[in-house]
């Protein structure tokens, strides 16, 4: 491992607190979702970044075990009305998801700096 690799801060820590991948220093978002185009400390050029859908389909995995387990469960323990289901879990599910889409980007994009991640190409 080089001596610039040894020292970088963890892609998770770094991920979850929206933080340049390289440094640790600088913002990774300008907006809730929309990357900067580089770091302001380390100069870093985020355009290699490129999580696509992969966020948002492990959160809505993770959400909807997560919320559609817990509506399970309170439907065959107290069977409460419709209404009430629909007051409790449409909220939390959003509540869910947004709550973990910027993590999970942030984490998406700091492990694709980290393992250098490219496109597929095929060898001619």
């Amino acid at each position: 491992m080089t001596e610039q690799r040894a020292h970088q801060p963890s892609p998770f820590s770094t991920g979850l607190a929206g933080r340049c991948p390289r440094c640790g220093e600088g913002k990774l978002f300008d907006g809730y979702l929309k990357l900067r185009p580089r770091c302001a400390a380390c100069g870093l050029d985020f355009a290699f970044a490129d999580s696509a859908d992969g966020p948002a389909v492990f959160i809505m995995l993770i959400a909807g075990f997560f919320v559609l387990g817990l509506a399970l469960y309170v439907e065959i323990a107290y069977e409460p009305p419709i209404w009430l289901h629909l007051a409790l879990w449409l909220p939390l599910a959003l509540v869910t998801c947004l709550g973990l889409l910027r993590p999970m980007k942030g984490i998406a994009v700091a492990l694709q700096y980290v393992n250098r991640a490219q496109e597929g190409r095929m060898k001619k």
